[in-house]
């Protein structure tokens, strides 16, 4: 220590605390023993790679962009789905035999789901991409409500799967039972998403204070991507999963009891490979987002676009595939298109009174 006081230059500041804590520390690693030093190494190089790309990486810079271009693609897919939607809508509404029947009210709300997740999807992706300064509050609401309908289209489905296998499966036995509690089961399954929403924004929103959360921001954060959140989301994603799946087992199962496949059995295969297909393009994507998170950088910012065009697309076709692919579906529709069409015509023919 002496003989580093004597060696500085005159006028030069003595060594400070840092430089003795630094070369103590060079001194305890190289007491280390091999393992526990390479160990450490690895530790640090880690450490700075993190701190690299936390300085390149700012994920808000991504955010307004991706906005944006979710915004464009919800807002096609709304107009699609809306417009489809009130068709088969109108036409079940129309038709007092279709009214009475469960698959026509389960693929009701599906549609309603789908034009209502779209559309809140054009409101919350729109206020980030024009950066309306929304309060925090609001985002959440608005996200909120889209996390249920969106939430509420694959409980449909697993409804409408229930509701088919029973219906081909135990079709004397099911017909009371379906009827007798069909409201009742939709009301259950409506408040269990939205109480499971509540209490997981209860829960991951309790840090920050009432300032916080009526303060406006420009790109509207959410919450939810917290491990709790995403362990749930993947529970409520594959409990209605795993009940389509065994209702068109079920339904496979009795097609192939039948015998033989006549001309009926092969359309229902058909039908059910078709449904399988639309429910991987829905849950594919859904399962990496979960499982993704919110990460930044080129790659994933491209794979998160893919992703999302890979789900829009199946939302697009959803009101295709569950409602016009039917045949009592269409020839009422075809009906009721026509009856329109005529009476339109003979209201304008005979002019005004």
């Amino acid at each position: 220590m002496v003989a580093l006081w004597t060696l500085r230059e005159p006028g030069s500041q003595p060594p400070s605390s840092a430089f003795w804590r630094d070369s103590r520390a060079h001194r305890g690693v190289g007491k280390l023993s091999d393992g526990k030093r390479e160990a450490l190494r690895k530790s640090q190089v880690a450490l700075k790679i993190m701190n690299v790309s936390s300085e390149r990486c700012n994920i808000s810079d991504w955010l307004r962009l991706e906005a944006t271009v979710k915004a464009s693609v919800y807002l096609v897919t709304f107009s699609f789905a809306t417009f489809i939607t009130v068709i088969i809508i109108a036409t079940v509404l129309q038709n007092s035999k279709l009214r009475r029947k469960v698959r026509y009210l389960l693929l009701c709300h599906h549609l309603l789901c789908i034009s209502s997740y779209c559309g809140l999807g054009v409101l919350f992706q729109g206020m980030r991409a024009l950066l309306a300064n929304s309060p925090v509050l609001m985002c959440w609401l608005v996200f909120g409500a889209q996390l249920s309908v969106g939430e509420g289209i694959l409980v449909t489905l697993a409804l409408m799967a229930v509701n088919a296998c029973l219906a081909i499966c135990w079709p004397l036995k099911s017909l009371s039972f379906v009827d007798l509690f069909k409201y009742k089961i939709l009301a259950g399954a409506w408040l269990i998403i939205i109480l499971k929403n509540a209490c997981l924004f209860l829960i991951e929103g309790t840090n920050p204070t009432q300032e916080a959360v009526l303060k406006s921001e420009p790109l509207c954060p959410v919450i939810l991507n917290g491990v709790p959140a995403r362990a749930v989301g993947m529970l409520f994603l594959f409990l209605p999963l795993s009940t389509i799946l065994i209702s068109y087992s079920l339904i496979y199962k009795e097609g192939k009891r039948a015998g033989h496949f006549n001309r009926s059995n092969v359309k229902a295969r058909k039908t059910v490979l078709i449904h399988l297909v639309q429910l991987a393009l829905h849950v594919i994507p859904t399962l990496i987002f979960i499982g993704l998170g919110k990460m930044c950088g080129e790659f994933f910012f491209a794979l998160n676009l893919v992703l999302f065009g890979v789900f829009a697309f199946a939302q697009c076709f959803n009101p295709l595939i569950y409602g016009l692919w039917n045949r009592e579906l269409q020839s009422k529709l075809c009906h009721w298109m026509c009856y329109q069409l005529w009476c339109g015509h003979t209201v304008t023919s005979r002019g005004p009174v």
